[in-house]
């Protein structure tokens, strides 16, 4: 009688599994942070979500249209991964179209470690995007907070005055992420695998 050795299949089969589920998690991961840009780059090539422009100078002549009211929501939310407190200061203001109108957002790290975090805004209706323009705003440059460090933000901004008639209410919404390759990024990246093992 031949004894024919015992074939290990499984466990070679177990290590291939987890080490694809290894680099699926990490290239989800990766996949988060090309988010950012990727959505950026669509946004101002098809013009959808509300996307807003980039800075705007003042005009030198105001054209204020003081026969109408438009309300203004704000809405602050963080990307999964970022450990900071973030909210605006008013949740809505009243403002006439070609009326300048400043208002802030208050950010605090909540780690023990700096980290750099870039603001997306983005206006509801989408269509109203154009007419929303912004002299002064956090989302321009990237945002540094130092551990535990808490701040006020501001945002100065116009809507046009040929807003159509029927948009009555506008929501601008700030999304902050983390800036990819920050120290605090690579560390959350760390601590979210081991977790999801």
């Amino acid at each position: 009688m031949s004894v024919h050795p015992k074939q290990n299949t499984g466990g070679d089969a177990n290590k291939k599994i987890i080490v694809w589920l290894m680099a699926i998690v990490i290239g989800m991961f990766g996949f988060g942070f090309a988010l950012v840009p990727l959505y950026n780059v669509f946004c101002s090539v098809t013009g959808l979500n509300g996307k807003t422009g980039g800075q705007i100078a003042l005009p030198a002549v105001l054209n204020v249209d003081t026969s109408r009211e438009i309300t203004v929501e704000f809405v602050a939310t963080l990307n999964e991964n970022m450990p900071w407190s973030f909210y605006p200061d008013v949740r809505s203001v009243k403002v006439h179209p070609g009326e300048p109108t400043r208002i802030s957002f208050y950010a605090k790290n909540n780690t023990n470690e700096k980290i750099i975090g870039q603001a997306i805004p983005s206006v509801a209706p989408g269509l109203a995007a154009t007419y929303f323009h912004k002299t002064e705003c956090f989302c321009f440059t990237e945002q540094t907070l130092q551990a535990g460090e808490e701040k006020h933000m501001p945002v100065v901004f116009i809507i046009d005055s040929d807003i159509p008639k029927d948009v009555n209410v506008l929501t601008l919404s700030y999304t902050f992420f983390i800036k990819p390759g920050s120290e605090a990024a690579v560390s959350l990246a760390h601590n979210s695998k081991h977790q999801e093992l």
